[in-house]
């Protein structure tokens, strides 16, 4: 069974900063990309930032130039370091990852749990 891990949400002042993990655990046998997306109440989920398997990053307009998405391939990790925080930037922030399980030949989008990232004075 293949399960996502979100770690490094909580709560921090606007103009902060905060690094978000993400760690893939199971039966893997590779992983093509990796994203972030967040979730505000009352909004639908969107999508923040995503890195292939080789390192090619793409950055919603809102982000850009104050998060980076990054990805350590032996960990089965993704970051989020998020400089600069808004109050906008309050969210659930999930990670989502297409993975090819061990067996399998075709590969699933995977989701975690979601981390809770509160950006307030």
């Amino acid at each position: 069974q293949v399960q996502l891990v979100e770690s490094g949400g909580g709560l921090v002042q606007p103009g902060g900063s905060l690094r978000l993990s993400c760690a893939a655990s199971g039966s893997i046998s590779s992983i093509n990309a990796m994203r972030w997306y967040r979730q505000a109440p009352g909004k639908g989920r969107e999508l923040v930032a995503s890195i292939t398997s080789v390192g090619s990053t793409n950055y919603a307009e809102f982000v850009k130039g104050r998060f980076t998405i990054s990805r350590d391939n032996a960990k089965k990790t993704v970051y989020l370091q998020m400089n600069s925080l808004k109050p906008e930037d309050t969210a659930v922030y999930y990670c989502n990852a297409d993975i090819l399980p061990y067996g399998r030949w075709k590969y699933v989008g995977c989701w975690g749990q979601g981390t809770q990232v509160t950006v307030s004075s």
